[in-house]
């Protein structure tokens, strides 16, 4: 099923608040900007190759800081239209909201970290599921640690707990999220033991792709820093599958793209329109 004409609105809206934002701070050919004397200096072992693209180094610097910003409202983006197609929110399990887990299954979660880290074993989500499930009904429960589920959605016999990220994550990042998602997956396990817990990592796009929606998870895994030692291809969802995995229909990021390109002739429109 295609996306609703309200989905596609709401959809608009998200983008359309965002352009407006960067319009509104784009830096002006000519404007002041702020003293950065140490980037200057430190441009300067760059200059030849910079000089090609003719611009100015503190216009260069402001340039970088726009789109440093355009990152963040991307990535703030994509969570709100995460919502939009899925029916799910942002829910933060920290003080004073923060779960509890069997010390056995702390126990074992630090095992199967050590584990992956060490090599002793591959990446596999039904054996760290049927360990971490593992555990006597009636010993100590102490705190989890503490998570936010960038998108949450609960079903009648589901919960699906999406960490999304719209950067490449940092050389060790592997490890820190495998082990908030094995806490966070025992933990919400233990509040709903009726209910099948499943949590994926979701990048809205393959930046090693050579076509905007495609991906190539092999090529994929291997771009990212230390993800394969930690977490198997089902835990991690990439460009189309991402969001037809969030709406549960084919073709979203399609059509996802199709409203951005429509709402960004809109603003460019409105733009014109009041000089």
């Amino acid at each position: 099923m295609a996306l609703t004409q309200d989905q596609k609105n709401r959809i608009s809206e998200v983008i359309k608040a965002m352009l407006l934002l960067r319009v509104e701070n784009f830096p002006e050919l000519g404007a002041e900007i702020r003293n950065a004397p140490f980037h200057v200096a430190v441009l300067e072992c760059f200059s030849e190759r910079l000089g090609a693209l003719h611009i100015e180094t503190p216009y260069l610097i402001a340039i970088a800081s726009w789109l440093h910003g355009l990152n963040t409202s991307l990535g703030t983006g994509f969570e709100n239209i995460s919502h939009i197609l899925s029916g799910g929110y942002k829910r933060k399990f920290a003080d004073p909201f923060r779960l509890k887990i069997k010390k056995e299954q702390a126990d074992t979660v630090e095992d199967i970290i050590r584990d992956l880290k060490a090599g002793t074993h591959q990446p596999d989500l039904m054996r760290e599921d049927a360990l971490i499930s593992n555990f006597n009904k009636n010993s100590l429960e102490i705190d989890s640690l503490p998570f936010t589920v960038d998108t949450y959605i609960e079903k009648e016999n589901e919960i699906i707990a999406i960490e999304l990220k719209s950067v490449r994550p940092n050389s060790g990042e592997g490890k820190g999220e495998k082990q908030k998602i094995l806490y966070g997956k025992a933990a919400l396990s233990l509040l709903n033991p009726n209910k099948r817990v499943r949590y994926v990592v979701g990048f809205p796009f393959d930046p090693t792709s050579d076509t905007p929606t495609g991906y190539n998870k092999n090529r994929f895994f291997d771009y990212l820093v230390e993800f394969k030692k930690f977490f198997a291809h089902e835990e991690v969802l990439i460009a189309s599958e991402f969001w037809d995995f969030l709406s549960g229909s084919e073709g979203t990021m399609e059509e996802i793209l199709d409203v951005i390109a429509t709402t960004v002739l809109q603003v460019k429109a409105s733009q014109n329109g009041t000089h």
